[in-house]
C-alpha cells in the first residue's frame, strides 16, 4: 500500500511538472512578434557586452578601458552603483507590503523582489568586468577576510542580500508566505546594511572631499528608494504592454501610492543635494572646484540637464499632473528618472575623482581637472548589463505568468504579519 502510494505520488508531481511546462512553453509560444523582437534585441546586446568584457580579460583592461590611475573608477563603478542601488531600492519598496503588511503595496512585491535579484546580477556581471581578478577576489574575500575594510563588508553583505532575495522569490512561488516574509525582512536588513556601507566606502575618503561626510550612506538610501519607485512603476508598465493586459484596480492603486512615496523621495533628493552643494561651495580649493566643474564646468550639462531636470523635476511634475490614473505619464516620468539617475551616478563617481589630489599643493602637473571618457569597451558591457535585466524580465514576465499576486495571497501574508504583531504585545 506505501509502495503504491509513493509511486501515485510520484507520477502526480512528474505530471504537475509536465503541466508546468507546457504552460510556460505556451505563454511563450502564444506572443506576438514584437515580443521576440526585443527579446532579441536585448539577448544580442547582453552577448555582445559580456564578449567586449571577456575581450578585456585576456588582453588586459589598460588597453581597453580609458581609466587611469589617477581616474581608477570610471563608468564601470558608477554602473555597478546604479545597478545595486537599483536592486536596493525595489527590495524596500516592496517590504513595504509583503513584509510590513501594508496591502496596497501587496501586487507589486513578486515582480519588485524578481526585479530586485534581476539588477543585482546585473551588477555583479559589470563590476565582474571590472576587477581584474574576480575570481581570485571571491575565494579570498572568504579564506582572508578583512573585516576592517568596507569593500569587504560591500562585497559580502550584497551577497547575503542575494541569497535572501532569491530565497524570498523562491517562497513566493511555492505559496510559503510566512517563509517568504522572514526572507524578505532578512533581505532589507542586509540590503540597508549594505547599501549604507556603499555609501560609506565614498564617504570615509578623506582624499576626496566631493565625496567625504556622513552625508553619504543616508542619501544612499534615500536616493535607492526613489530608484526603486521609478523602476516599479516603470517596469509595471512595460509588464502591461508585454502581456497585452490592462492594469486592475489593486495593481492601480499601488502604483499610485508608490508614486505617492516617488513624490515624496525626489523632494527629499532634492533637499540633500542643495545643500550639499551649498556646504561644497564654501569648502576647501579642491572641494569648491569639484562643485563648480559640475555647477558651470565641464559637467555643467550632466547636472542640470540630465540630473535635475531629468532625473528630478521632470518626473517630479509627471508624478504630480498624473494624479496617479494618467499611466502615460508616470511611464514618461519614470524611465526619465532612471535616465537621469544613470547620470547622476557617472557623475557622483568621475566628477569625484577629476580634481588631482596634488591640486591644493601647486604641483604644475595636476593643475588643471583631469579628463575622462568611457572606452567602447567600458560601454558595451554597460550595455551588458542593460541587456540582462531586458532579457530577464521579458522571460520572467511568461516563465512567472506575469507575477501575478492573488488576493488570498495578499490577505494570508497581511494576517501573518497582524497576528504576529498582535502576540508580540501580548507577550
Amino acid at each position: 500500500m506505501a509502495d503504491n502510494l509513493t509511486k501515485t505520488s510520484e507520477v502526480g508531481a512528474e505530471l504537475q511538472m509536465l503541466w508546468t511546462w507546457q504552460s510556460i512553453m505556451n505563454r511563450l509560444t502564444h506572443v506576438g512578434k514584437s515580443f521576440y523582437i526585443w527579446l532579441a534585441l536585448s539577448a544580442a546586446v547582453l552577448c555582445a557586452g559580456v564578449a567586449a568584457g571577456v575581450h578585456g580579460m585576456i588582453v588586459g583592461y589598460a588597453h581597453v578601458y580609458n581609466t587611469s590611475r589617477e581616474i581608477a573608477w570610471g563608468i564601470l563603478i558608477s554602473t555597478y552603483v546604479f545597478f545595486v542601488v537599483t536592486s536596493t531600492g525595489l527590495c524596500l519598496v516592496s517590504s513595504i507590503g509583503h513584509v510590513f503588511g501594508v496591502r496596497d503595496f501587496m501586487p507589486i512585491a513578486k515582480r519588485s523582489v524578481f526585479l530586485s535579484i534581476l539588477t543585482i546580477v546585473a551588477g555583479f556581471m559589470v563590476i565582474f568586468f571590472e576587477i581584474e581578478n574576480p575570481v581570485r577576489m571571491a575565494i579570498y574575500n572568504v579564506i582572508s577576510p578583512n573585516l576592517t575594510s568596507n569593500i569587504w563588508w560591500m562585497g559580502t553583505l550584497y551577497g547575503a542580500y542575494l541569497v535572501f532575495m532569491a530565497i524570498e522569490f523562491v517562497c513566493l512561488q511555492i505559496e510559503r508566505h510566512k517563509l517568504a516574509t522572514y526572507a524578505g525582512f532578512l533581505g532589507v536588513i542586509s540590503g540597508v546594511a549594505a547599501h549604507s556601507n556603499l555609501g560609506a566606502v565614498f564617504g570615509m575618503l578623506m582624499a576626496r572631499p566631493f565625496w567625504y561626510g556622513p552625508f553619504m550612506p543616508i542619501y544612499f538610501i534615500a536616493s535607492a528608494m526613489m530608484s526603486g519607485c521609478a523602476a516599479i512603476i516603470l517596469f509595471t508598465w512595460l509588464a502591461a504592454k508585454v502581456n497585452r493586459t490592462q492594469l486592475d484596480a489593486r495593481m492601480f492603486r499601488a502604483v499610485d501610492v508608490t508614486r505617492q512615496v516617488g513624490i515624496l523621495m525626489i523632494s527629499v533628493i532634492m533637499f540633500f543635494t542643495t545643500w550639499k552643494i551649498i556646504a561644497g561651495l564654501v569648502g576647501g580649493d579642491a572641494e569648491r572646484e569639484t562643485f563648480l566643474a559640475l555647477l558651470s564646468g565641464p559637467y555643467a550639462f550632466n547636472f542640470w540637464v540630465l540630473e535635475v531636470g531629468a532625473g528630478m523635476l521632470f518626473p517630479l511634475a509627471m508624478y504630480i499632473m498624473s494624479r496617479g490614473s494618467n499611466l502615460n505619464m508616470l511611464f514618461y516620468g519614470s524611465a526619465s528618472m532612471i535616465f537621469g539617475i544613470f547620470f547622476m551616478r557617472y557623475d557622483l563617481v568621475v566628477v569625484g575623482q577629476i580634481v588631482p589630489a596634488q591640486y591644493e599643493l601647486g604641483v604644475n602637473e595636476y593643475a588643471t581637472l583631469l579628463s575622462y571618457i568611457p572606452s567602447p569597451h567600458e560601454i558595451l558591457v554597460v550595455l551588458a548589463g542593460i541587456g540582462l535585466v531586458g532579457t530577464f524580465f521579458l522571460l520572467g514576465e511568461k516563465i512567472f505568468s506575469e507575477h501575478v499576486v492573488e488576493e488570498h495571497e495578499s490577505e494570508h501574508a497581511h494576517q501573518t504579519v497582524r497576528l504576529e504583531a498582535v502576540s508580540g504585545i501580548e507577550q
